[in-house]
């Protein structure tokens, strides 16, 4: 496997290769992430909604989702959490914040669209008759529930949750192997959701598919709407999955690359003692 600090280092040419692609290859590869993601949301609720056992259903649903994360890295994709760490190429001065942004910003419609598209499916191909329809309910819940939060804790979620996802990429980053790769990111991802953390990205699949449905068998689905879906959910969850990439990346960009004025000081003296040996 690759080391911490070669992990650091090779993330900022990942950066600038992020930042790079066209805005249309940032919206392309980010409608695939929200596909994958979507997808997962998918399966989880419908192995969670087999479950009668409320803690067991959450250990279930929490075991399927990371298949999303798997996609996600696996196929080639755009995830809008996962590209927080942009901000080592930033940090290191490879990357502008403009260019840093304009990455954030085609990737989140990408992610957006594609979590919708797929939303729309599900809800309109009738997949929620699943269990009696019992998967329609649990649809709807696992919507509404999502902004029945405070913005507060919407807001922290968040954060928590992007610690996690972004060491489930950077761990991932640090495999050489595809099988690494897929057991080392499932771990973060599974914690994240056991725990209740929320994902900018996987929400927008939750709400809207329970938007959909609750419209589609006219299921009352409590103080979610459209309106919610942005102010009680995705503005703040959004907000605190940047916090909490932007703080994994410029953390490990400090115990990486980051010279003092010392080390540079010491790092300039030993490159002047090895050019006259070379010479």
């Amino acid at each position: 496997m690759h080391s911490p600090s070669e992990v650091a280092k090779s993330y900022v040419d990942i950066g600038i290769n992020k930042t790079r692609l066209s805005a249309f290859r940032m919206l392309l590869l980010g409608f695939f992430a929200g596909m994958f993601i979507a997808f997962a949301g998918v399966a989880s609720t419908a192995a969670s909604t087999t479950i009668s056992t409320g803690s067991l259903s959450k250990i279930i649903g929490a075991i399927v989702f990371p298949a999303g994360m798997a996609m996600v890295i696996i196929a080639g994709s755009e995830l809008f959490t996962g590209n927080s760490l942009i901000i080592i190429s930033v940090l290191e001065k490879k990357v502008s914040v403009t260019k840093m942004l304009k990455n954030w910003l085609f990737v989140y419609i990408g992610n957006f669209l594609g979590a919708m598209l797929v939303a729309l499916f599900v809800t309109y191909s009738h997949v929620p008759d699943l269990f009696d329809a019992n998967l329609a309910q649990a649809i709807v819940n696992a919507g509404a529930a999502r902004t029945n939060l405070t913005f507060s804790d919407s807001f922290v979620r968040g954060i928590l949750c992007n610690i996690l996802v972004c060491i489930a990429v950077w761990s991932a980053a640090a495999s050489k192997q595809v099988s690494g790769k897929l057991i080392v990111s499932f771990w973060p991802v599974m914690v994240f959701v056991l725990c209740g953390f929320e994902h900018c990205i996987a929400d927008m699949y939750f709400c809207l598919c329970a938007l959909f449905t609750s419209f589609e068998y006219g299921i009352h689905a409590g103080s979610l709407s459209w309106s919610t879906l942005f102010t009680h959910n995705l503005i703040p969850v959004t907000l605190g999955n940047l916090v909490g990439g932007v703080a994994v990346g410029f953390g490990y960009w400090l115990a990486y690359l980051w010279r003092s004025p010392k080390e540079k000081a010491a790092d300039k003296q030993t490159e002047q003692q090895v050019e006259p040996q070379a010479e």
